[in-house]
């Protein structure tokens, strides 16, 4: 999403929103609705252009995030980090450090053990410039690109590429590293699907891990390491699978139909946990390891607006967590389990911009 913790998808669901965006001026300048009492001090980040998928350090103090702000000369998505504390990005001319090359497109950066390297995914070698996004035709699906060209790198703090993890043809990106230090779990189209795959933290003994047809994806860890939740696409019928494969030769997705599922970290006991219908996706397991956050805008009479939900492991116990009126996604708890952090449009000041909050997290 990645954007979605995948590409491209935060553009597609700001699309999507964009038609209810302006629906309600008051609730555009507010930061914590009244009804989201697991938030408290909710505090703003960053303040223009879509902000998203930002992911902690291991020791909690900064983040990494992808952001295609204008401001910063930016054309599309590129990958920073900053620390969460003392940096104010609401003062004119401030930005945070960039770790990406400024080439291409990236997405899905995540701290690798020791908080000095960040893993993320990025075309730029396929091409300097930004890949196009396939857009919508009249009467059309809405369409995620899957460039065939990311594959994932690991960066120092100073942008420096130390390695590159993966190098074969295909779609490679939506990396996330275990909460252990010891695997990385990314999806890939090596195998002419979508699938999860997971390899050592240096990037050997890779081995897939989902084998259905359908676009799996988003995947992060249990807290324990023991598991994986994911967000995954099942075409059901003959017809529905060879639209699937015939928009995947073109390097797309219709992404408008996805539910959250676990699986143990060799792919052994796959369980669907979700059946809400529409798009359920980026989630995260909290800290207990025994609920799982995730955004959905199934309650949404068009589609356009998705909020946060917990639900236990086993699928029950749903719980509506946020209430903008537009977009709240891509939640992530700190590695001490007090703070939260998402990207919602709420204050934007009726524009379409998406931005980053943190807040406590109250049980």
């Amino acid at each position: 999403m990645p954007q979605f913790r995948f590409p491209s998808i935060l553009i597609l669901f700001l699309i999507l929103s964009s038609f209810q965006q302006n629906s309600d001026e008051d609730q555009n300048s507010l930061i914590h609705y009244p009804e989201e009492k697991h938030f408290k001090n909710v505090r703003q980040l960053t303040f223009g252009g879509d902000n998203a998928e930002a992911y902690w350090s291991f020791d909690g103090k900064m983040i990494s995030f992808q952001s295609n702000n204008k401001q910063w000369g930016l054309q599309c998505d590129q990958i920073f980090y900053m620390p969460v504390e003392g940096t104010d990005l609401s003062v004119a001319n401030s930005k945070p450090s960039r770790i990406s090359t400024g080439l291409g497109r990236t997405t899905c950066s995540f701290f690798l053990p020791g908080n000095k390297t960040i893993l993320y995914g990025s075309t730029h070698l396929g091409g300097n410039e930004c890949p196009k996004d396939p857009g919508r035709s009249p009467g059309g699906k809405y369409l995620w690109p899957v460039y065939d060209s990311y594959d994932i790198f690991v960066a120092d703090l100073k942008g420096k590429i130390k390695k590159q993890l993966t190098n074969v043809p295909g779609y490679d990106a939506e990396a996330t590293v275990s909460p252990k230090g010891d695997k990385i779990v990314f999806t890939s189209t090596r195998n002419g699907d979508l699938d999860l795959y997971v390899m050592d933290i240096n990037g050997k003994n890779v081995k897939q891990i989902t084998n259905e047809i359908g676009y799996d994806g988003g995947a992060f860890f249990s807290p324990d390491g023991k598991k994986l939740v994911f967000r995954a696409s099942r075409p059901k019928t003959e017809e529905a699978k060879k639209e699937y494969l015939e928009y995947l030769k073109q390097g797309l997705v219709a992404p408008t139909e996805m539910e959250i599922y676990t699986c143990n970290v060799d792919g052994s006991d796959l369980k669907q946990i979700t059946s809400l219908g529409k798009a359920n996706w980026a989630p995260f397991y909290l800290p207990s390891g025994k609920k799982i956050i995730f955004s959905s805008n199934h309650k949404s009479t068009r589609g356009f607006q998705f909020n946060l939900y917990m639900i236990n492991e086993d699928g029950s116990g749903l719980e509506q967590i946020s209430y903008d009126n537009v977009f709240d996604s891509f939640p992530m708890f700190s590695p001490d389990g007090k703070k939260i952090i998402f990207s919602s449009n709420r204050n934007n000041n009726g524009t379409h911009d998406t931005n980053l909050f943190v807040a406590d997290w109250v049980d």
